[in-house]
């Protein structure tokens, strides 16, 4: 497996066709590649791969840790719930909603009991419809993702990766983003969703 396999795919899949049946993710661990033709205005894309006009901006994995090599977590159920989730499950989901704020007028909240957050029922379907003009996937199959996420971190320019991407500029930016989100869903009243 190489970095120019998930940089360069042959492929990219949009939301429609991730959500299908069936579904072209396999249900095994690997690693998987966010590529965007439009990007919140807040995330620089120098030094970023551009791959037939989208920027690679984000990689994932499944399971995300070496105990849990019998993890429910695969390839297809952390692609799909990124794609049609909400915000509590999927912190791809919530970088992107936070930085789309003021477009989409769905500032985070928390919801239900008060414990969790999300972008409530609306702004999570306004971020479903975003995420299919402008978020496409591609993805590899790894026995042990968690090793090749660590080189493509330390290889690649992946501005909406946080956790092992501390060195990267904007890593810092989106984090204080993310808590003072955060820290309003808290002022805020409880929706019920």
């Amino acid at each position: 497996m190489s970095i120019e396999q998930l940089s360069r795919p042959k492929r990219v899949y949009a939301r429609h066709e991730i959500l299908s049946r069936p579904c072209p993710v396999p249900t095994e661990n690997g690693v998987y590649a966010w590529f965007f033709k439009t990007t919140p205005h807040a995330v620089p894309t120098d030094g970023c791969i551009v791959h037939e006009g989208m920027s690679l901006l984000y990689v994932g994995i499944s399971p995300d840790k070496a105990g849990k090599p019998d993890s429910t977590q695969t390839l297809k159920h952390r692609v799909r719930y990124h794609y049609s989730g909400n915000a509590e499950g999927s912190t791809l989901r919530r970088s992107l909603g936070i930085l789309l704020t003021q477009e989409s007028g769905f500032p985070l909240r928390c919801v239900g009991s008060g414990k969790r957050m999300t972008f409530t029922h609306p702004g999570e379907a306004w971020l479903n419809e975003w995420l299919e003009e402008n978020a496409f996937v591609a993805w590899l199959e790894h026995p042990e993702p968690w090793i090749f996420e660590d080189e493509l971190l330390n290889t690649l320019s992946l501005p909406l990766n946080i956790k092992g991407n501390r060195h990267h500029p904007f890593a810092g930016e989106l984090s204080a983003l993310r808590r003072k989100a955060i820290a309003n869903a808290r002022a805020l009243p409880v929706m019920a969703g």
